[in-house]
């Protein structure tokens, strides 16, 4: 079964997911999401598959989330827009295993997908 994660290399949280999958004998396909943003039918597909609302994949503290004017009633479709469009506003990293995924803050959450 392929594990990926949507990595960025700058962020430690991402590098100790990445390493942590690698302890596990996981070889993961590394996409560097901010190079290779997901598609809008991507990100529908991830924020499905780890059970969140495309609120709570969004990272709020970059300076675009401001410039967007983006606010929890902007709707989640305006929501996954933006977030394809500017990969920087998805919080990271996410690994995909399976029919799973999890989002590696702490990196310990992505164990489960491994059982």
């Amino acid at each position: 079964m392929t594990t990926n994660i949507w990595h960025n290399p700058r962020c430690s949280k991402s590098r100790l997911t990445l390493a942590l999958l690698e302890e596990q004998g996981i070889e993961p396909v590394v996409r560097l999401y901010l190079e290779d943003a997901p598609s809008l039918a991507e990100l529908e597909l991830v924020v499905d598959q780890l059970g969140m609302s495309p609120w709570e994949l969004l990272r709020r503290g970059e300076k675009i989330f401001k410039e967007l004017a983006l606010t929890k009633e902007s709707g989640d479709d305006a929501l996954l827009s933006a977030m394809s469009q500017h990969p920087i506003l998805i919080e990271r990293p996410v690994v995909i295993h399976g029919a799973g995924a999890a989002l590696g803050r702490p990196p310990e959450n992505v164990l489960s997908l491994l059982d």
